[in-house]
């Protein structure tokens, strides 16, 4: 067996010399972490893809020294080779060997000429495949085979790696380096733009140059878009005659029906769902209709009492409350709120909404006149506040609206919890008749 060259700089035959890049950009140097020992028995291959067991026989076509080789894979397996860095032209790792310091190891594989690279980088972009390939991690044996015609080697041949090491041993690979190559063929695995690397150009300029390539050869193959007539501006801005538009279709008879709403975890309750539906498209027949929509002075509050107030007076289905959670919710309000006003709009519609929620002060008038009416008829004396007149047993109560009528509210003894009662009177001494049932 022949010692190994002193000089790396040179190729094995001593021929001509090797101009190795010096390592450029974050893009032509990365550094993979050590790959952990395998914990199978060993007979597994290296390399699973096929250029990976390529590069390994490119590696053991280098030694006719199986010892040294089977020593190399058995520090490969073990974990000894260090964190592997991959620039232009050469690998770098330091192994573990049998003394404490650690030995540096190398492979070097010449980096393809500028004319290679036109040539292998025109045979990726003439085939979508290929580029697809690629960005799947993926080496067709199509474009190996492509490139290779051309004269471009892609993967080593026997005699391409040149390996160097730190330690004493003169065998061509020692072990340190057999188990760098080894780690190599699983680094490959993964990811063949490792091997683009190292014959000299990274993969970010790689993917920019064959997204350019790619775009220009989808233009050439596409046919040429025909030339669009030119228009002088006189013409362009010439008057031209526009067609009526068509006349609208008659609106439908009745509303559409909305569609059946699943029951979904998680989703909001399909009954609600299909009551605000069917509410949205009458209106919408309304004003399709009539071109007038009553309702628009209404805010989102107001809107949806109004729609809770829609539903049956007659208890709480679970259709109902599931509305009511749907529109409490909506509105940042609690159920309670909701119901609440929900009675006071069957009391006095949006007039009987804003007698619950909003106090005033009354003009002179009719609600100065209400407190001798009441005592005229027998009546207690009634504490005024603003636009209310509560009963002294803080169990009856009257408000004015402002649309001049009066509206009854009762509460239970001491809670101060006021909910709309009775229908609303011009008479004061009438609407206290009615809630109090007399």
């Amino acid at each position: 067996m022949s010692p190994r060259p002193r000089s790396l700089a040179h190729d094995r035959s001593q021929s001509r010399p090797v101009a190795w890049p010096r390592p450029g950009p974050d893009d032509l140097r990365r550094t993979f972490e050590a790959v952990p020992p395998r914990t199978s028995d060993g007979d597994e291959p290296f390399a699973d893809s096929w250029w990976g067991r390529a590069w390994v026989a490119a590696l053991e076509s280098l030694s006719m020294d199986e010892g040294r080789l089977s020593r190399g894979r058995t520090y490969a397996d073990s974990g000894k080779v260090a964190a592997i860095t991959v620039t232009p032209g050469r690998v770098v790792a330091y192994v573990h060997g049998s003394r404490p310091r650690p030995y540096r190891a190398e492979l070097r594989l010449r980096p393809l000429a500028d004319a290679d690279w036109e040539t292998f980088l025109d045979a990726v972009a003439a085939r979508p495949g290929h580029l697809a390939a690629l960005l799947g991690k993926e080496m067709p044996h199509s474009l190996v085979d492509t490139a290779a015609e051309a004269g471009v080697a892609l993967l080593p041949a026997a005699g391409d790696l040149d390996p160097g090491c730190s330690c004493p041993d003169h065998g061509w690979p020692c072990k340190h380096v057999a188990a760098l190559c080894y780690q190599m063929a699983r680094l490959l695995d993964t990811d063949p733009f490792v091997l683009l690397l190292l014959r000299g150009r990274g993969e970010r300029e790689l993917l920019e140059d064959l997204g350019r390539r790619n775009a220009a050869h989808s233009a050439r193959e596409r046919p040429s878009a025909p030339a669009t007539p030119s228009v002088s501006a006189r013409e362009a801005l010439a008057e031209r005659y526009l067609p009526p538009l068509p006349a609208p279709l008659p609106p439908l008879p009745h509303p559409g029906q909305p569609p059946s709403y699943p029951s979904l975890p998680g989703a909001r309750d399909p009954l609600a769902l299909d009551h605000l539906a069917t509410e949205a498209a009458v209106r919408a027949h309304t004003l399709l209709v009539s071109g007038l929509d009553p309702l628009a002075g209404l805010g989102p509050w107001q809107d949806a009492v109004r729609l809770a107030a829609s539903r049956p007076t007659a208890g709480l289905t679970a259709t109902t409350r599931a509305l009511y959670r749907e529109l409490a919710y909506a509105t940042g309000r609690t159920p309670t709120d909701l119901a609440r006003a929900v009675a006071a709009w069957r009391q006095g519609g949006a007039e009987g909404l804003a007698v619950l929620e909003t106090p005033w002060d009354p003009p002179a008038g009719p609600f100065d006149r209400a407190r001798p009416a009441l005592a005229a008829a027998d009546l207690p004396r009634f504490h005024p506040w603003r636009n209310h007149l509560t009963h002294p047993g803080g169990t009856l109560q009257l408000r004015f609206g402002h649309d001049g009528r009066w509206y009854g509210y009762e509460s239970e003894p001491g809670e101060d919890d006021w909910w709309p009662r009775a229908t609303p009177d011009t008479d004061p001494v009438g609407a206290l008749m009615e809630l109090s049932g007399g």
